[in-house]
């Protein structure tokens, strides 16, 4: 038997503690008790790493067929009793009492008893693995499969326990046989040579150098034809096959002789090398979230496979202070409810031992499973969690305040849409994109000759178009910018289009879209909605860096407010020189101002009782600015909120300008699970020493800009010990997320890992794949011995190998 064989079956007992309980793959198993595994399914391998953690939503191990219980529960024991420390156990009024689960009671029995969130009751992890159809433990099947409850009878569980003879005992006893089944297996190993041992670490250490050159850079690993004789074998194998060419010569020799049976490169071991990268990474994210508060930002997208996907990231404050956010998993969920999106962001949590009452912010789309008043998501979440305080993405609302204007105004829908129209005809085929590209570098040519254009590095690059959408931020600024940039070549290739296009129906389309745009009214509304658009762009560029506070959010929205008014109060007569220029330059005519206004679309004998002057500045430029301005105050609601102002009033700007006593007191009422009525009597006095303290005695806090800042300072001062209610408020101010760039960022990544020619890829291999590209940077910093470590403690059977 070749030595990765022996290494794969080796089982190792793990604690509740160990890596396998933070483990990202740690799934739902596919085999639901309501849906018991069929004849058919019966001799198909059970995906180990989907089944279930809490132990009141496991499948019956009766249930499963009888070649696949021992590897069933093998992967129990090796990931240990589920234990969910950090859980916030409900109370239970029992005999005029409330009483509620002790988590110490994990250390008196740690090797059996788990806990169910789901169910709020206790389990035994042996019974439940071994309790045959005719035992009959003490307590009956309480502890194997219905749960145990009754918190105000501690002696139940040694009662459950009994003597050498109980039946607890002999199904303890029959888990430390089935995992000593291997031991001759260990023996086996350890006559194996010291040369042999060297040479498989060679082999795998190989393995590992190359699955994280790929992950890093989101490659493929197979290849189309992956045979001896084949030119191009994949990625995996031709990178495999470099680096033996690279390294030395004992290392090259020890490759090129593996045993055929012994290469670890299958693409079993290629996975399972994948799962172990992405265990590691995701447990440097929990360990550095170091059992804390944290805010979930949730969002859902369609891959390529036209599957549903939930991305979740966590956000937190470290150690140091610093505002974090981190990727930790992706899972395809077939029901978009409400509900089911709760129940599958509870399991992922669970997959990492954390709980939904450690949530202190929410962040979502303004989708309406996810923001409903009454059954959303957020309203779900806060049902279970009162400090779970929910807040909907600046960006997304930002970007929505287009969608309300458009819905207002006709001139800027009319804009809106002709863009968008336009876009879509000059760039429907690879001729007509030749054309504009050609047309654009003539243009540079000649403006370069003439002197309009400057030489140097960057500049005069080649523009794109790329079609404006109602849910990409920042698109509509980017493609209006980017029109009048191009207008020259634009309207060149509507020119070719409406005279040599083929259908008669594309020519008649050119020729109107060519009329439209050279147009005095779409002019001035490009040119207009242009300015507009670069205000809130800025706004909205700020929102999605990821250190970015709430507090500092909204002195950025009140920013935008105040341009916007000083664009109307000021910006009419530059706008207009702009406008005059531009069409000046493009011989487009130019209206009378004194004249009156004739409605577009309607009968030239139908004039409007205004001027065109009149029009242009009151009716658009004036409303549509105070449009805007409603829109904002509308939408970024949160600035009327005592959340808000508590969190501003933390704010170490201008020397703490905005402290106020009473509305922190008011912010600290908000999280009610946070703070006793004694932790509030801590916290005024705390508040009553911490002004005085950095806001006049210690001078290293007299230049900070946000409450990100004072973070970072109050940990590097150690004050954070000191004034620990206080900093425990300023850590939940940061938690409060502004925008789910993050997530959005993560569909990015999974769009490029997951593309037309890998669309088959499984759920668990997407989400390894995505963990370690999407967090690189912990990626990086893991040696290759960890992951050796843990690929070799990995139970999935690999009976199949080459």
């Amino acid at each position: 038997m070749s030595i990765d064989k022996f290494f794969a079956r080796i089982p190792k007992f793990q604690s509740a503690n160990s890596s396998s309980q933070n483990s990202p793959l740690f799934r739902e198993n596919v085999n639901h008790p309501e849906n018991p595994p069929n004849n058919d399914e019966q001799s198909q391998e059970v995906d180990v790493n989907s089944l279930k953690a809490d132990p009141a939503k496991r499948l019956a191990i009766l249930k499963y067929h009888p070649n696949h219980r021992d590897t069933v529960r093998r992967a129990y024991i090796q990931k240990g009793p589920c234990e969910p420390r950090n859980h916030n156990f409900p109370q239970t009024e029992m005999s005029g009492a409330l009483r509620r689960f002790n988590f110490k009671w994990f250390n008196d029995y740690p090797d059996w008893l788990e806990y169910s969130v789901s169910s709020d009751a206790a389990f035994c992890l042996p019974c439940y693995l071994f309790k045959d159809e005719d035992v009959h433990q003490r307590g009956g099947d309480v502890f194997s499969s219905r749960g145990f409850r009754s918190w105000n009878k501690k002696d139940r569980f040694g009662i459950h326990v009994g003597g050498p003879n109980s039946d607890h005992y002999k199904a303890k006893k029959k888990c430390e046989d089935l995992m000593r089944q291997s031991q001759s297996i260990q023996v086996a190993l350890d006559k194996q040579s010291s040369q042999a041992k060297m040479e498989y670490r060679i082999r795998l250490i190989a393995s590992i150098k190359v699955v994280r050159f790929l992950l890093g850079q989101g490659m493929a690993f197979r290849g189309h034809d992956e045979g001896i004789s084949s030119s191009n074998r994949g990625n995996f194998l031709e990178l495999l096959r470099y680096h033996t060419e690279i390294c030395d010569e004992d290392v090259a020799t020890v490759l090129r002789k593996a045993p055929k049976n012994n290469q670890l490169t299958s693409p079993a071991v290629q996975k399972e090398i994948i799962r172990a990268c992405a265990i590691e990474t995701a447990k440097v994210i929990i360990k550095d979230l170091n059992g804390d508060y944290f805010s979930v930002l949730v969002d859902e997208s369609r891959d390529v496979s036209c599957k549903e996907q939930m991305a979740l990231v966590l956000r937190y404050v470290d150690r140091r202070g610093f505002v974090m956010e981190r990727f930790i998993g992706i899972l395809h969920v077939r029901d978009t409810s409400a509900s089911s999106l709760k129940e599958s962001i509870a399991s992922l949590l669970a997959q990492h031992s954390l709980s939904m009452s450690y949530i202190r912010g929410q962040c979502y789309d303004g989708a309406s499973n996810m923001q409903g008043q009454f059954n959303g998501l957020k309203a779900l979440i806060q049902r279970e969690n009162r400090s779970a305080h929910s807040v909907h993405c600046f960006s997304h609302q930002l970007q929505l305040t287009l969608v309300g204007i458009s819905k207002k105004c006709d001139e800027v829908a009319g804009v809106v849409n002709l863009v968008s129209a336009v876009l879509n005809v000059v760039g429907a085929s690879f001729k007509r994109r030749d054309e504009l590209r050609d047309a654009q570098i003539l243009k540079v040519q000649k403006a370069l000759e003439v002197g309009d254009l400057q030489t140097g590095r960057g500049q005069n690059q080649e523009l794109g178009l790329a079609r404006p959408s109602d849910t990409r931020w920042g698109s509509h600024f980017k493609s209006f910018v980017n029109f009048i940039l191009l207008f020259d070549s634009i309207i060149d290739v509507l020119d070719i289009v409406g005279t040599d296009a083929e259908s008669s129906d594309e020519r008649w389309k050119a020729r109107g879209f060519l009329d439209a745009c050279l147009k005095f009214e779409f002019v001035f509304m490009l040119h207009f909605m242009k300015n507009i658009l670069s205000i809130t762009n800025e706004l909205n560029a700020a929102l999605q860096r990821k250190e970015q506070d709430i507090v500092n959010a909204m002195l950025l929205v009140g920013v935008a407010k105040k341009r916007l008014q000083t664009t109307r109060d000021t910006g009419w007569d530059s706008l207009i020189d702009d406008v005059l220029a531009f069409c000046i330059k493009h011989d487009i005519e130019i209206p009378r101002f004194d004249s009156f206004y004739v409605f577009r679309g309607k009968s030239r004998r139908k004039v409007a009782e205004y001027t065109v002057l009149h029009h242009y500045r009151v009716e658009v430029f004036y409303k549509v600015i105070d449009w805007q301005l409603q829109e904002l105050n509308s939408r970024f609601n949160e600035v009327t909120s005592d959340l808000l102002h508590g969190m501003v009033c933390l704010s170490p700007s201008q020397s703490f300008a905005n402290f106020d006593i009473e509305k922190i007191m008011r912010l600290a009422t908000l999280y009610p699970d946070d703070f006793t009525e004694y932790d509030l009597v801590e916290l005024r006095c705390q508040l009553e020493n911490y002004i005085v303290d950095v806001g006049s005695e210690d001078i290293r806090f007299s230049s900070l800009n946000g409450i990100g800042d004072l973070s970072k300072k109050l940990v590097e001062t150690k004050k954070h010990l000191v004034y620990s209610h206080v900093y425990r408020l300023i850590r939940f101010s940061l938690l409060l997320p502004v925008a789910t760039a993050s997530v959005e960022r993560a569909f990015s990544a999974m769009k490029f890992i997951k593309t037309d020619l890998r669309n088959r890829m499984e759920d668990g291999f997407l989400n390894d794949c995505l963990i370690t590209f999407k967090e690189r940077d912990v990626f990086v910093c893991i040696s290759d011995d960890d992951i050796m470590t843990t690929f070799q403690n990995m139970k999935t059977r690999r009976g199949q190998l080459d």
